[in-house]
């Protein structure tokens, strides 16, 4: 039987359709993560999240302690100046405790509860480990499934998790709702106390710090404080 021309389009547009849901399907396929023990999950997450918490905190300690001498010698310039523009500082003592990076066991907990053991799609699809909102139209950034009302949130998207969590510690290190935070950072490397001022980074509340302190003590995260 001899197909018309309409015929062959319409078979060739079926054929196009077909092949393009066997990709999305595939690609959609990929993305889910096998099934893990416990176990497997949170090796799976050490793996990823840990060497990067490991090599910014190591950056950012070695950034303050020299920013600290050059303050304690007198030794003002303008690249301190330019730290305070960036980091909203208007002192010499708020800039010390915006660079000075807290405990790298508050990071690692912060990171398993945010991103649910790296395994989130925010994670899987933009390294954005510590549910970072993005305000930034012009940034690199997904949307969450969720609305809250008739507004989309968005997220911030980044190209390693290396980058997430220097913004995270950047994050920290610039809002004004941790101002108490950095203070006590400054007294203090206690996580168990700390986490007790990170209230205003969930809507959680305090209880948020009860779940990051169970979080650290039962997986011994304050032991990568110790190295």
């Amino acid at each position: 039987m001899q197909l018309t021309k309409q015929a062959k389009i319409s078979i060739a547009i079926a054929l196009l359709l077909s092949i393009a849901f066997i990709i999305f399907y595939l690609s959609q396929k990929e993305a889910e993560l096998p099934p893990m023990t416990v176990q497997e999950k949170k090796a799976r997450f050490s793996a990823l999240i840990v060497p990067a918490v490991n090599n910014v905190y190591a950056d950012l300690m070695k950034q303050y302690v020299e920013i600290k001498e050059i303050i304690a010698a007198g030794q003002s310039n303008d690249e301190i100046e330019q730290f305070k523009i960036d980091y909203r500082a208007t002192t010499d003592n708020e800039l010390l405790m915006a660079l000075k990076p807290h405990p790298r066991s508050i990071a690692i907990a912060q990171a398993a509860m945010e991103s649910s053991w790296a395994t989130s799609r925010f994670f899987r699809e933009a390294n954005n480990i510590f549910g970072v909102w993005s305000f930034d139209e012009d940034e690199p950034r997904i949307a969450a499934l969720q609305k809250r009302g008739d507004k989309t949130i968005w997220v911030k998207k980044y190209s390693t998790i290396e980058e997430a969590v220097y913004d995270y510690y950047r994050t920290l290190a610039r809002s004004s709702a941790f101002a108490e935070f950095r203070q006590t950072k400054m007294i203090t490397n206690d996580p168990f106390v700390l986490v007790t001022k990170l209230d205003r980074y969930s809507e959680k509340g305090s209880l948020y710090g009860e779940e990051l302190t169970a979080i650290i003590k039962f997986n011994k995260f304050n032991d990568y404080d110790k190295s």
